[in-house]
């Protein structure tokens, strides 16, 4: 009898959040053994296996007496979201991400696009610059910093963060120190705790001075507000809404490219604190909204998100309220979304689990 051994690779991409900017590999390996009957003779084969760097992999299968190998590698790769990439993460592709660039807005106001992680707001102000997230990695950040300095000689001075996913707290490490590192007070926590964990905050940098709820201040000569409704896309989440330029930084409360919305659970995220969190943000003046991950959204766009997400919370939770399984609300409301699962194996649930997990939790 034929045996299979299926292995799956799922990686996505967040930036990106985690999951976003790159596109992800596929790859399924899969191994048959049959038993050779008419020969008896010992046999073994070398097979010469390509590897998606272009390399070759050589892969021996054991001798015996009874049996003869047959190996059958296929490769597919597809285009895959991640930022929403993501815990602490940004997971690692096996394409480099889409290369960064700065886009203007309004009032001295950019956001900057690819690298790896989620976008990053630049703002110019009187004496310095103000800088909202700070990618995951070192080398990212310092591309950052290398276009700030084309937009303006002035030193960044303050980092605000929008939660402590990594990708948009890790890149922190390839700023200069000295900063005012400014985040909710349950975002400095969580990264003090991912000090002990795999993918730690940098230890230098975290944050100095924290926000409970809603703070309103001028930094360098530029009117902020600092806001925070209710645990939402994790439980430290802060929006940055410029009133003069009516310009709001969510964070990954908005990521454009998914349907509905990321939920960390193991963060004390909650979808009613994101609706709690989005209707707040259209409460205020603004025009533009940047996401965590992908462009520029406007007034009706985010609208639509909300509109999305707030119908599908209802239909889960009045299939719930009727008894059905999981799997029967998934089937009934033509849900095909997948887990984000990263190349390190942690999987992070859909909307609809999520919501499922919220309404049946007892």
């Amino acid at each position: 009898m034929d045996k299979t051994l299926m292995l799956f690779g799922d990686a996505k991409k967040f930036v990106g959040p985690s999951c976003v900017n790159s596109p992800a590999t596929v790859a399924a390996l899969s191994f048959q053994r049959g038993s050779d009957s008419e020969t008896g003779a010992d046999s073994g084969m070398i097979q010469d296996v390509p590897q998606p760097n272009g390399n070759c992999m050589q892969i021996r299968e054991p001798e015996s007496a009874q049996m003869r190998s047959r190996i059958t590698i296929a490769f597919g790769f597809a285009c895959l979201l991640t930022a929403w990439m993501i815990a602490s993460a940004t997971p690692a592709s096996a394409q480099a991400p889409a290369p960064l660039s700065v886009k203007p807005l309004s009032g001295g106001v950019y956001y900057a696009a690819g690298g790896d992680g989620g976008n990053t707001g630049i703002i110019i102000g009187k004496d310095g610059v103000i800088v909202v997230d700070a990618k995951t990695t070192a080398a990212s950040a310092k591309e950052v910093l290398a276009e700030i300095a084309k937009l303006s000689p002035k030193p960044v001075t303050t980092v605000i963060l929008s939660h402590s996913d990594a990708d948009h707290v890790n890149g922190l490490a390839g700023f200069p120190k000295g900063l005012t590192i400014i985040a909710q007070e349950t975002c400095k926590k969580e990264m003090e705790e991912s000090l002990k964990g795999p993918q730690p905050a940098p230890r230098d940098y975290l944050p100095t001075h924290t926000v409970k709820m809603k703070e309103s201040t001028t930094i360098d000569g530029v009117p902020v507000q600092l806001l925070h409704w209710a645990p939402a896309h994790t439980g430290g989440d802060l929006i940055t809404y410029l009133p003069d330029q009516k310009i709001v930084f969510a964070g990954d409360i908005l990521i454009q490219q998914m349907p509905f919305t990321l939920i960390h659970a193991e963060k004390n995220g909650t979808s009613a604190g994101w609706v709690e969190t989005v209707k707040g943000m259209l409460a205020l003046n603004a025009d533009t909204f940047i996401p965590g991950h992908g462009d520029a959204m406007t007034r009706a766009d985010v609208q639509k998100k909300l509109a999305a997400v707030e119908k599908r919370r209802a239909d889960i939770k009045a299939l719930v309220a009727q008894g059905k399984s999981l799997d029967e609300i998934k089937k009934a409301l033509n849900d095909t979304e997948k887990p984000i699962v990263l190349p390190n194996g942690i999987s992070f649930p859909t909307f609809t689990d999520v919501v499922y997990k919220e309404d049946t939790k007892k």
